[in-house]
């Protein structure tokens, strides 16, 4: 399934889209993202998932509100680095140029 081939104006297909395309992954396997500057980091109070729903339908307002309240955008070194430490698992999802992250909070990275 791909974006091209699916009426993404429909909320239901974008995020049925994202939902195949998401996956888990350990913070330590997307360092070469976070180095080029194109992982954003999505609190986990956050649906992953109805962001990226977000994202596809370029709804500025609405990530500008998420970003004013620091809830979405670039993972700062502090994140990169504590997750980083910790091992931390997290569920991922790309809308490129961007790696959208978000840690999955009591996960294990053998839960994969």
């Amino acid at each position: 399934m791909t974006a091209d081939s699916h009426d993404t104006s429909d909320p239901e297909v974008r995020k049925a889209l994202l939902n195949t395309e998401t996956a888990k992954i350990p913070w330590r396997e997307l360092q070469r993202y976070f180095a080029s500057g194109a992982a954003i980091a999505v609190d986990p109070q956050l649906d992953l998932v109805a962001v990226g729903s977000e994202v596809m339908a370029d709804n500025k307002r609405q990530l500008e509100v998420w970003i004013g309240d620091g809830k979405v955008g670039p993972v700062a070194d502090h994140q990169a680095a504590s997750w980083y430490e910790a091992d931390t698992l997290m569920w991922a999802v790309v809308l490129s140029p961007w790696v959208f992250v978000q840690p999955i909070v009591g996960a294990d990275p053998k839960d994969i």
